[in-house]
């Protein structure tokens, strides 16, 4: 039960602005053989989406602060985010498990209100579809 709960708070720390890697906590229990894969996949993906979720939160809410002198963003840094994911919309988000660029996307999701629904279901798709693969290529290899 540990190790499930270890692999739920790295999916979702991984998934927020805050450094974090899941995926090696993950293939870890899978070759440990101590819990079912679908279970580990699923905690694994819960928690991600759950991080994304954060970020998401966090954007939707976070321009009512912009005008504070510590606020972590420059405005020319917030029109170019804008204008990247105004490019590609909602389908972006598809690219939300990818390193450095998917954790701001769901960012940028929140402040652009894309609604909560696709979202969620993007990003749900994207994260666990990765996972997946993952394990998937992983056990492959072995």
């Amino acid at each position: 039960m540990i190790s499930l709960i270890g692999l739920f708070l790295a999916a979702l720390i991984a998934a927020t602005l805050l450094p974090g890697q899941s995926e090696a906590v993950l293939l870890g229990l899978v070759f440990l053989g101590q819990h079912p894969v679908w279970l580990l996949v699923s905690v694994a993906s819960v928690g991600n989406v759950l991080g994304s979720l954060i970020n998401w939160i966090m954007g939707r809410f976070m321009m009512r602060f912009s005008a504070h002198p510590r606020f972590p963003f420059t405005p020319i840094q917030i029109a170019q985010a804008e204008g990247s994911y105004r490019r590609w919309g909602w389908v972006s988000l598809f690219g939300s498990w990818l390193p450095v660029i998917g954790d701001p996307l769901t960012l940028v999701a929140g402040i652009l209100h894309e609604p909560l629904w696709r979202f969620m279901l993007v990003v749900s798709a994207a994260k666990t579809g990765r996972y997946i693969i993952l394990v998937m290529l992983a056990q492959a290899a072995l």
